[in-house]
Order: structure tokens, then sequence, then C-alpha cells
């Protein structure tokens, strides 16, 4: 048995997104089928980014386990073969049996294109969101500065059944415009369901005029999605590519004006251990922060994690379950010393 990763292009212009759905043709369901005829065993794919009904990628990731003997590296040749010619594996490689595409680190890229002119190019429709109303660049650009740096994303993600952690960092969001083409282009850590193309939405009300640059950053703080700009359509977005780190990160630092912490990983290979400092949080913030940096680091391989809250004592409760995990004291170093429950 051997796991083969693969880089997955496709235009989703056809397609009800990436998950297997009853109500229509997916990629997933096309690769699993595929697969399937191809190495004359069962297949099933699991995918790094579920991308919605016609959205694009020009580098999703995805994985299978297979028993056949064919070379890893020539199976994305033999696919293609088989696959539509909307669908192309790029690359195609074994990895290590316990590698799995969304519990990995990894800087995700995407880019939401717009056809800003008076009147749309039909060879464009299907690779760009087409809107009419002469847009404000440098004021989408003043708007989306923002939106960089770790954030709580409620507003602009459509809320699901779940409960979900709607913290993300964004690394950058650049916006180029060559032509009558507007190109908004953001880096980040992960991203909520319709993060990006409510961003799109958002940014292009504030180059519109509808709302001053500023507004972002009110829209954030509001953290309701009612607050921030209309969801654009699918088919101006693309997953462009997904970048996973190879080395840990030895110190991991988050601040806004909520929070800020540090969290030291530079022991985790050699002991198995992680601090964490929370240098400041308000306090409506501090138990979903607590929770989710601790997870973070355990994660990524902490067995232990060390917490001081330089604010002072009292907010963290010996034995209360914060999440996966609980806390005790540890008077040697005069920290917080998380366990699993």
């Amino acid at each position: 048995m051997k796991r083969v990763k693969m880089i997955v292009a496709y235009d989703g212009t056809n397609y009800c997104g990436w998950q297997i759905q009853k109500n229509g043709i997916t990629i997933e369901g096309v690769l699993n089928k595929t697969l399937t005829d191809l190495l004359k065993e069962p297949i099933t794919v699991t995918g790094a980014s579920r991308t919605d009904s016609g959205v694009h990628s020009e580098g999703n990731v995805a994985v299978f386990d297979t028993e056949n003997r064919m070379p890893a590296d020539k199976i994305c040749f033999a696919l293609n073969q088989r696959l539509p010619e909307d669908i192309r594996i790029l690359h195609s490689e074994e990895v290590a049996p316990d590698y799995h595409p969304r519990k990995q680190n990894c800087v995700k890229t995407y880019e939401y294109k717009i056809l800003n002119r008076k009147i749309e190019i039909p060879t464009l429709r299907l690779y760009s969101h087409f809107c009419y109303f002469p847009l404000d660049v440098e004021k989408m650009r003043e708007g989306g500065a923002y939106l960089v740096g770790e954030h709580d994303f409620k507003s602009f993600c459509t809320a699901r059944g779940q409960a979900e952690e709607t913290v993300r960092t964004i690394y950058s969001l650049d916006i180029e415009k060559t032509g009558d083409l507007i190109t908004i282009r953001v880096k980040g850590s992960g991203f909520l369901y319709n993060m990006v193309r409510i961003i799109a939405g958002t940014l292009m009300k504030v180059g519109m005029g509808v709302y001053p640059p500023s507004h972002v950053e009110e829209i954030l703080d509001a953290r309701d999605r009612n607050a921030a700009g209309p969801k654009a359509a699918a088919r101006g977005l693309t997953l462009i590519r997904l970048d996973y780190e190879k080395e840990l990160e030895k110190e991991i630092h988050g601040e806004n004006k909520n929070w800020s912490y540090t969290l030291c990983q530079d022991k985790i290979v050699s002991e198995g251990s992680a601090w964490l400092t929370i240098h400041r949080c308000t306090q409506e913030d501090f138990e979903r922060l607590l929770i989710r940096v601790v997870h973070q680091a355990v994660r990524n391989g902490a067995e232990k994690v060390f917490v001081r809250d330089e604010e002072g004592a009292g907010r963290i409760i010996v034995g209360q379950p914060y999440g996966f995990y609980v806390f005790k004291n540890d008077d040697e170093n005069g920290l917080w010393l998380v366990t699993q429950k």
C-alpha cells in the first residue's frame, strides 16, 4: 500500500464543487471513478481544499491510497489520458503513509478576478466577475490593508450548521489592475466558507464608494456577516497554490488590537514542549485564544504546553475543561501546564 499525492487543476464551470454531492457531478467524484477504473481497485481521494461550485483551481492537493504497482510519478500521465479535458493532474508523487493534505501547516493562495468595464467580454465570462461600475483600485487597496494579519473573520464567512473557529491569518492581500482586469491576490493560513468571495464583494463596495476604506475595519470588529458586503460570484475565484511548511516555525506571533501572544515551538522536536505567552487579550477573546493556540501547538507535535498570562493570574481555572485540554499549576516554572482531558 502506498499513498500518492496529486496536484489537481480544474475549470470548475461544469462542476458542483470539489466534494461529492447527490445533486451533480463533482471533481472528487470524477477523480474517484477515473482512478478506480485506472488502478482496478476502489479509490477514494482526500482533497486539501473543498472548493465551491464554479470555483477553479490551478493547484489543489489531493491524496489517495493504492496497492497498484504503477509508479506514483507516472500516475498523473495515465490518469490525464482518461480525465475530461477540464481536469488535469499536474504532478503526482509518493508521500508518507500518514501524510494528510488538511492536517499540514500551509499557506493558501487565491486569486479573485474582476472584469471592470462597460461591456462584458464573452471569453472572460467564466473566469471573472463582471462589474460595469468603475472601481477605485487604490481605495480597494486601502480597505484590504485592514484585513492583513490575524483577525476574527466571522463577518467574512457564510455561517454553517456547526460551530467553527473563525480566526484566520492573512499574510498578504494585493490588488493589481491590468487593462480592464482587476486581480485580488490573497495569501493566508486558511480560509473560512466563502471568505475570499465575501472579501471580494466587500472590496468592490469600497471601490464603488459605497463604503469608505476604513469601514472594512468596522466590519471586522462587528463579527457579523450582515455587516459585510455581498458574496461575489464563484466564477471569479481560483485556488492558485498550496505551499506546505517544510520546517516547523520556531516562533509564532499573533497580534491585533484585541490580543497579542507569542508561541515558542523551538523545543517541540527535541523535547516535545512549547511555550505560550499571552501578552494581552480581551476577556471576550481569552478562552478562544487559549484553546486555539494550545491546539495549534499540540497539532504541531507538542506533548506539553506551558502557558503564561502576563495580564495576571485568575483567568485560567485549574481543572476546568478548555476544549480538549485542562490546566494544572507548574509551581517550579510559575506557569500553567496543559494536559489532555
